[in-house]
């Protein structure tokens, strides 16, 4: 079996954040932990090209990166891609789930990846792609890369792939029909008794909740209040500073608005794929409301505004990622004493 192997700048022993920026590097054979993903995969199957690219590249080169991996592959006439393990390295899991996805979609081929379940990765691509759940631990890459091979080979040899609890990869919410001694009647009567007798028991069809978050009390006083904005709309200063991608974002920036009392045209841009940027960066206000809010302030129906606005983009970003930078931004906003924000999106 001939096999493609893609590895971020880190796994593929090039450096560490400085090498973020790193453009797809091609190689012969294996490099780092392909020789323990060779061994793996057994006699007969072979790393014939691996490729070597740099996290933040592939984040902000999406399209070309899973392009070059595509033609890659059918140059080596591969049988199977293998991407990672991503472990947690966030930025890495969504460049692995992307190139994975392309090339089955566009070859035909079977294409598998492993990361930790908190990698988003794993939320944007675990429908469409085989994601071995790859725990937290790098120092299981011996393991996790065995798991790999054996479902690996499952595919490429179009063998009957189990469920995700028995073959160790993340479920992809699909329903197979099977044969089983019991009735349905009889399943649901056994669940319903187990769940009035505090039993556990295992519904048939997971579903998957998402905890609401309560409502804050009232602020008090909005013409005592320190107001903030906030936005999701991807709007930045000219030149993006902070590189933020116009998807799968993994950083947020903050502005100066100080003494500003209306954002120019042309001294913005938007930084944020999914809609038509053409009227914000004509009129920044219809995100950034900075206008409204300085006349707010002379009309004492609030305090002040805050000194800066916090900017990111919400174009495809899993669950967990938005979480996080959440919490980020305000401890941020917490720190500088802000009472209330404003969140605009598109």
């Amino acid at each position: 079996m001939r096999v493609v192997h893609y590895l971020n700048q880190f796994f593929g022993g090039v450096g560490g954040e400085e090498q973020a920026g790193l453009p797809p590097e091609i190689r012969p054979g294996t490099v780092g932990p392909g020789r323990l993903l060779e061994q793996a995969l057994g006699d007969g199957s072979h790393v014939v090209t691996t490729i070597i690219c740099g996290d933040n590249y592939a984040a902000e080169n999406v399209q070309e990166v899973t392009a070059m991996v595509t033609q890659q592959v059918k140059e080596a006439q591969a049988e199977l891609l293998v991407a990672g393990p991503c472990f947690q390295a966030g930025r890495y899991g969504t460049a692995a789930g992307a190139v994975c996805a392309a090339v089955q979609d566009n070859l035909g081929i079977p294409a598998i990846t492993a990361m930790s379940g908190e990698n988003p990765g794993v939320d944007l691509y675990r429908e469409s792609i085989y994601i071995v759940d790859s725990g937290d631990d790098v120092s299981r890459m011996r393991g996790v890369l065995a798991e790999t091979a054996r479902l690996g080979n499952k595919l490429v040899g179009q063998g009957v792939i189990g469920r995700p609890a028995d073959e160790g990869y993340f479920s992809q919410g699909k329903l197979r029909s099977e044969f089983v001694e019991n009735t349905a009647a009889r399943r649901l009567t056994g669940m319903l008794l187990s769940k009035m007798r505090g039993e556990a028991f295992e519904a048939e069809v997971p579903i998957k909740s998402i905890d609401a978050v309560p409502a804050p009390p009232p602020v008090p006083d909005m013409s005592r209040a320190t107001v903030a904005i906030v936005t999701d709309g991807g709007l930045v200063p000219k030149g993006n500073p902070d590189r933020i991608p116009r998807a799968f974002a993994q950083v947020w920036g903050a502005y100066p608005i100080e003494d500003i009392e209306s954002l120019r045209a042309g001294e913005y841009e938007v930084a944020h794929g999914g809609y038509d940027n053409r009227p914000v960066e004509q009129d920044p206000h219809r995100l950034v409301p900075v206008d409204v809010l300085r006349q707010m302030e002379r009309d004492g129906l609030v305090g002040k505004l805050h000194p800066e606005f916090l900017s990111t983009t919400g174009n495809s970003n899993p669950l967990e990622n938005s979480r996080r930078m959440g919490r980020e931004m305000a401890a941020r906003l917490i720190e500088a004493g802000v009472d209330s924000v404003i969140l605009t999106s598109t």
